[in-house]
């Protein structure tokens, strides 16, 4: 089934930009989507954006514009650059993989049950 490792996380200005990294460690899928969630504490998780194999993309409405969702295949890599961070960005970022569903639904409906979940990478903005 393989591995999800984030990286990339750490702690920036309000107006900065990261961009975080996903290897995709013996992880592949031939359907389905990749995305990134994440979970602030005392949050539900929520989807951020998601990407399928076709490089068609979805992002939630509080990051349109700046956050870009993009995949390396030859790296195996999936990236998260995200500009212009806002205190209300702050949250423990996830890579996710989920090979029976679209990134559309991934985003509206949530991960399924199979889905494999990285270990997270924590991000925080300050003001």
């Amino acid at each position: 089934q393989g591995q999800l490792v984030e990286s990339g996380g750490g702690s920036v200005q309000s107006g900065e930009s990261l961009t975080l990294s996903c290897s995709l460690s013996g992880y592949t899928y031939k359907s389905g989507a990749m995305g990134w969630f994440r979970q602030a504490p005392g949050k539900a998780r929520e989807g951020v954006a998601a990407i399928d194999r076709d490089q068609s993309t979805t992002y939630a409405d509080s990051v349109k514009d700046r956050f870009t969702i993009s995949q390396d295949s030859a790296k195996q890599t999936l990236y998260l650059q995200m500009t212009n961070l806002k205190p209300e960005d702050t949250a423990m970022y996830y890579c996710v993989g989920d090979g029976a569903r679209s990134g559309a639904y991934i985003m509206e409906y949530g991960m399924g049950p199979l889905a494999v979940w990285g270990q997270g990478t924590q991000v925080t903005v300050s003001s």
